[in-house]
């Protein structure tokens, strides 16, 4: 199983190289790692369009680059690589993905990226900050991927699952649960701050708490102790609302909505 490994805290995060590790452990696989050179947390699906990007070598074979996450796996993948990876993952990230969370998150921004090009992807994520028990995810993780490469699902389509486990030692982390994303209350309040110009600053408010936390949730799960497997898709319309939309501006513009008629 040849992988393609990559996150959003940098090359040298202690969550990739716990990951590297566990993956280079599982038999007859190979792991390729291009990852950014730098922090890129909650860059998302970010290219770099307008200035160029540079790979460099570190040990181990690794690779970074002055990018984002999605960045390092594109070139990875259209450019970088002589072969096609059989799976893209991302991770393990220094914090939650969950809810409202994997909109922002460059570790599933990256995961993304390789389903984009119709490759199957996990995003790996410690539920909280602070690399506590990091080992014991990365074997959590490991011990997915290979199931998963075992027993490939999906009938060869590609898949893209979004991954939250535990900071808890290996033997008390409960067997994984496929849950639903929950939803978080709006960030709290942007904190402001004098520059020594007499500008005022202003930093991103930390992510509000949980507002749907309910039993099927990935907060639900994770907070019982089991990991959280979340199965994401791209398809961002709202096709419940298709009618009512087609209906409404239909009688709004007298009919030249229209859809699709000619």
């Amino acid at each position: 199983m040849r992988i393609l490994l990559s996150n959003d805290d940098g090359y040298q995060a202690a969550g990739i190289v716990a990951l590297h590790q566990a993956l280079r452990a599982l038999p007859g696989a190979w792991v390729e790692v291009v990852a950014p050179e730098h922090n890129n947390s909650a860059q998302s699906n970010a290219l770099t369009l307008r200035s160029p990007l540079s790979v460099h070598q570190a040990a181990e074979g690794v690779r970074y680059v002055n990018g984002t996450p999605a960045d390092c796996v594109h070139i990875a993948l259209t450019g970088l690589l002589d072969y096609r990876p059989d799976l893209v993952v991302s991770g393990i990230n220094n914090g939650a993905n969950m809810g409202d969370d994997t909109i922002y998150s460059g570790t599933v921004g990256a995961a993304m990226e390789g389903y984009l090009f119709g490759i199957p992807a996990i995003a790996f994520s410690l539920v909280d900050k602070g690399w506590a028990h990091i080992d014991a995810a990365a074997t959590r993780a490991a011990e997915l991927v290979a199931r998963l490469g075992a027993h490939p699902p999906g009938g060869g389509k590609p898949w893209l699952l979004n991954v939250n486990i535990p900071n808890l030692p290996l033997a008390q982390i409960r067997p994984p649960k496929v849950c639903r994303l929950g939803r978080r209350h709006a960030a709290q309040a942007a904190i402001t701050m004098t520059s020594p110009h007499g500008e005022t600053l202003y930093w991103i408010g930390a992510a509000g708490p949980a507002a749907d936390a309910a039993e099927g949730t990935d907060f639900h799960a994770t907070t019982a102790g089991h990991v959280a497997i979340t199965p994401l898709k791209v398809d961002l319309t709202d096709h419940d609302a298709l009618g009512y939309w087609a209906q409404g501006l239909g009688q709004l513009l007298g009919g030249a909505s229209g859809g699709g008629q000619g």
